[in-house]
């Protein structure tokens, strides 16, 4: 069985890049330099929402399940830096060859780890080969959209319409699944001001979690999974959050039972 890996990223405005590209007195804080940011968006375009090369990766979790394992967990460190957040993913990448899995993964995840993978200089041989290196590769890679070595869920249960894009929270939930949890994506920026790099980090867990197990959900759609299987791989999530003690496992899984 190929390896699958479930992926999401959480991002912050890159302070740094804004001072340079616009010239900011090193005098003016990091909450004004964002602040002006947002405020020549919302200007622009009617929101506050930055373009991607602008994204700086706070944290990246993942969902691996090979073998007869599942694990989910978030690279490297509160501590580290975006470039060994992001080498880290593509060292996965490097690793398993896994499938990659993701919820809009196409429109935001990727392409902002393409950037800022450029604006530090890194590398990730294995994710950007289209069959130089190996011809498996030429016809089904990470880049091309219409292959599956990376499934984009949105993208593909929408039949890559824009206008039949569904929010995940709100499909997970009518699954049946614990959905999102006192955090999203529009409070990451004050959490991560606050120093909630750890709450950042659960909430991003917990996303990838609900994201393979919509995914599961969409292999059982396909005939992957039957009745019977489904359930044990639910179940292989289950127990595996169930061995953690961490207080983000224990009301998702309180969530899930109450769904």
């Amino acid at each position: 069985m190929t390896p699958t890996l479930v992926f999401d990223i959480e991002t912050v405005p890159d302070v740094e890049g804004l001072r340079r590209l616009h010239d900011l007195d090193p005098k003016v804080s990091d909450r004004d330099v964002a602040e002006f940011a947002l405020q020549r968006r919302r200007a622009a375009t009617g929101n506050d929402f930055l373009p991607l090369h602008l994204q700086r990766v706070v944290a990246i979790a993942c969902a691996l399940r090979e073998g007869d394992s599942f694990r989910v967990w978030s690279l490297g460190t509160p501590a580290d830096s975006e470039p060994e957040l992001i080498r880290r993913f593509f060292d996965g990448v490097e690793k398993y060859t896994p499938q990659l899995i993701s919820w809009n993964g196409s429109g935001f995840d990727l392409p902002v780890l393409h950037y800022r993978s450029m604006v530090h200089g890194l590398s990730a041989t294995r994710y950007w080969d289209m069959g130089e290196d190996d011809r498996d590769f030429r016809y089904n890679n990470y880049i091309n959209r219409y292959h599956t070595r990376h499934l984009d869920l949105m993208d593909l249960l929408a039949l890559y319409q824009p206008r039949a894009y569904v929010p995940l929270d709100d499909l997970a939930r009518l699954c049946g699944f614990p959905g999102k949890l006192g955090m999203d994506g529009s409070k990451v920026g004050e959490a991560f001001r606050a120093g909630k790099i750890e709450e950042i980090r659960n909430y991003c867990e917990t996303d990838v979690a609900n994201t393979h197990l919509v995914f599961l959900r969409f292999q059982l759609l396909r005939g992957v999974h039957d009745a019977a299987n489904y359930k044990r791989e639910c179940e292989l999530v289950r127990g595996t959050l169930e061995n953690s003690k961490a207080p983000h496992w224990r009301e998702f899984l309180d969530a899930w039972k109450a769904g």
